[in-house]
């Protein structure tokens, strides 16, 4: 089960991401379009579990960074998240009505302030980035960068749109969320380890090698939720891949054999810990409670 110590880290992770990114509206003297700020605030600050950001927080910590240090960064993650998610609810994606237990801003607004309001929260989290004044500020943006574009996650979403009715094996679906989903998720670990210490210090590496299994099992969870969960606790419309022919890995493997695929890369994602020591101990319980979360 997941430990109290965990849950209070979500809380409180949660809350203090959430005060970060409110502050980048209320802070504005003067708001030239007051719709596309409204849009982008139902897009970032209704509801959201926040793992991305945790991430952040998490690894940073484990590595000896500040909350102060890791907040830009972190803000900076789940803004590039909530982007591709206004973009991947378009008509011309996955034609979603619900997210987080609202309607989808082009739902809420229209389809052509959403494209603006992912735009600009796309633009928005680079924005947070540079103005950091991390030493190693490069590398923080690359890092992002790397993981929300082409090679990552935007890459990511081509591969499941050319997916969608066709019969991609395990390897294929594998390599299809290593981008769409695992990049930020990799991306957030390592902006937290990275604002800590330099790329080159070996904790860095096993943290990466714990992020790519982390992110892995977090996908197969949600193709099992949208099997098992309901609309409700979901806060999206459950049965949606099989309603779209999405290839996923319950269709591959079965719930059961599924199931047994989140727990095997759990169980690699805690490996990687190793030269973590106790203070992986948070990361670790985070890897636990993404195949116990039920939304």
């Amino acid at each position: 089960m997941t430990s109290q110590a965990l849950l209070t880290h979500l809380a409180a992770d949660r809350a203090r991401v959430d005060a970060y990114l409110a502050r980048l509206f209320e802070s504005r003297r003067q708001v030239p379009a007051p719709r596309l700020d409204a849009a982008m605030r139902h897009a970032l600050l209704v509801g959201g579990k926040r793992l991305r950001p945790l991430l952040v927080y998490l690894a940073g910590r484990a590595l000896g960074a500040s909350d102060e240090a890791l907040d830009p960064s972190a803000a900076a993650v789940e803004l590039i998240h909530a982007y591709s998610l206004v973009h991947d609810d378009l008509p011309a994606m996955d034609n979603d009505d619900l997210r987080r237990g609202q309607p989808t801003v082009h739902r809420a607004f229209d389809e052509a302030m959403a494209i603006l309001a992912g735009d600009a929260l796309q633009t928005l989290a680079f924005e947070v980035l540079a103005t950091s004044e991390h030493p190693r500020l490069p590398t923080l943006i690359q890092t992002l960068a790397t993981a929300a574009g082409r090679d990552g996650m935007v890459g990511g979403q081509a591969l499941d749109l050319d997916a969608v009715g066709g019969h991609p094996d395990v390897d294929a679906l594998a390599i299809m969320h290593a981008h769409k989903t695992g990049a930020l998720m990799r991306a957030a670990v390592r902006l937290g380890a990275v604002t800590a210490v330099v790329a080159e210090d070996p904790r860095v590496t096993a943290l990466d090698r714990y992020a790519e299994a982390l992110g892995l099992a977090f996908q197969v969870h949600d193709d099992i939720l949208d099997v098992t969960g309901d609309t409700q606790t979901l806060g999206k419309a459950s049965g949606a891949d099989a309603a779209r022919e999405k290839p996923t890995y319950p269709a591959l493997l079965g719930l059961e054999g599924a199931r047994r695929k989140a727990t095997e890369l759990v169980d690699e994602a805690l490996s990687a810990l190793a030269p973590l020591g106790e203070a992986g101990t948070s990361l670790a319980e985070l890897a636990r409670y993404m195949i116990e979360r039920d939304h």
